[in-house]
């Protein structure tokens, strides 16, 4: 049975070794350890070169940490030192590496796919696109939601959404489930490069808005001003997932909208 090594199980990771258990021998690495996951700080040189004699040597690598909310320093630190070190310690895994759609600075409405330009203006996205230059495969992730975790369904539904000016901005979104689904799919089959891992559906702010208003019963947010603070940046762009597609991934919630009926039951 191969070796999986999962750093970072966290709300994505922990979905991943859940997944993979059937068919893996799977480890996984957080940073305070317990709960079936050895500790490991994937920012401390040390901790990560202590790993062979802790455990199997891992054929497939999938690096799903978080920065902790941390700025430019904890991205430059468990980001791109963390996956080099890990590449440095196990040459002859497969690592994929979980990225993000920030990554794309547009703010027209266009159509992004994995050839469009990347020229982010924050300096976190800037490091993800460093560490993605030093793995094998990266998985840019729309907005991850799932159960007990959607800021777009818990914010409507508490009350305290507003829509964007005038709600054109485009949101790409992903179920925990289906970035799991597809951080595997892409590890099992050692596909090299960078894929967007977005559902099928994107779509306006205010589509999304009025569809959850319809399907709940509810009135539409209010309208406010743009959000500029937000941790991903603000942009406005479609993000395509047709190469990821093409591979015969296909995503269980191909719409936002197929999970709103999940989501409330798990609230």
């Amino acid at each position: 049975m191969n070796h999986l090594l999962i750093a970072g199980a966290g709300f994505l990771g922990s979905e991943i070794a859940r997944l993979a258990a059937p068919e893996f021998h799977v480890s996984t690495l957080t940073k305070s350890g317990g709960e079936g996951s050895l500790t490991c700080d994937l920012s401390d040189p040390a901790a990560i070169q202590n790993l062979p004699s802790q455990i199997p040597t891992p054929d497939l690598i999938i690096f799903s940490a978080s920065s902790g909310r941390g700025g430019p320093e904890a991205y430059r630190n468990i980001f791109l030192n963390g996956t080099r070190l890990l590449k440095e310690t196990f040459p002859d895994a497969h690592l994929v590496f979980t990225s993000s759609t920030s990554v794309y600075h547009q703010i027209h409405g266009e159509d992004v796919d994995e050839s469009s330009p990347t020229d982010p203006d924050r300096e976190t996205s800037q490091i993800l696109l460093q560490t993605e230059d030093q793995i094998d495969t990266a998985a840019r992730l729309g907005g991850l939601y799932g159960p007990n975790r959607s800021v777009v369904f818990r914010k409507f539904m508490d009350g305290s959404a507003l829509i964007e000016e005038d709600g054109r901005r485009i949101l790409n979104q992903i179920h925990v489930t289906d970035a799991a689904r597809a951080c595997l799919f892409l590890a099992k089959a050692k596909h090299s490069g960078v894929f967007n891992v977005t559902d099928d559906d994107p779509m306006s702010q205010l589509a999304c808005y009025t569809a959850m208003a319809n399907h709940f019963d509810k009135p539409l947010p209010l309208t406010g001003e743009r959000h500029l603070s937000r941790k991903r940046a603000w942009t406005h762009k479609l993000v395509k997932n047709n190469k990821l597609r093409d591979l015969g991934w296909e995503p269980v919630f191909p719409s936002f909208l197929d999970a709103l009926d999940s989501l409330a039951s798990a609230s």
